[in-house]
């Protein structure tokens, strides 16, 4: 077994029923007014993002994904970043089995 790194790719689709927008949001909301955030150096106020996270649910949602926690109690592995969106609705073409991307072959 050689000691050189591994970099994989992890892809991952999950799928949630939200039966309480209400809550997501205000959980949402309650992270980004305790986060250590420069409000002078973002382009909207505090008082604008709360008001998306209120009306916009993939948002909120999507906010409160944390992809850097997926990994933090192995050992051995190093996580070097991430992206994480939410969508609404059935999911992408492209996460479905048997996809296979025109662009990686």
């Amino acid at each position: 077994m050689s000691n050189e790194p591994v970099v994989m790719q992890v892809y991952c689709r999950v799928e949630v029923l939200v039966r309480d927008p209400a809550a997501v949001a205000e959980r949402a909301v309650r992270e980004l007014t305790a986060a250590d955030i420069d409000w002078s150096a973002e382009p909207d106020t505090l008082d604008e993002a709360v008001a998306e996270l209120r009306t916009d649910l993939p948002r909120a949602l999507g906010s409160l994904l944390d992809p850097d926690r997926m990994l933090v109690d192995v050992s051995g592995v190093e996580f070097r970043g991430g992206y994480l969106w939410v969508e609404p609705g059935a999911p992408s073409p492209r996460f479905l089995p048997g996809f296979a991307d025109p662009e990686e072959r």
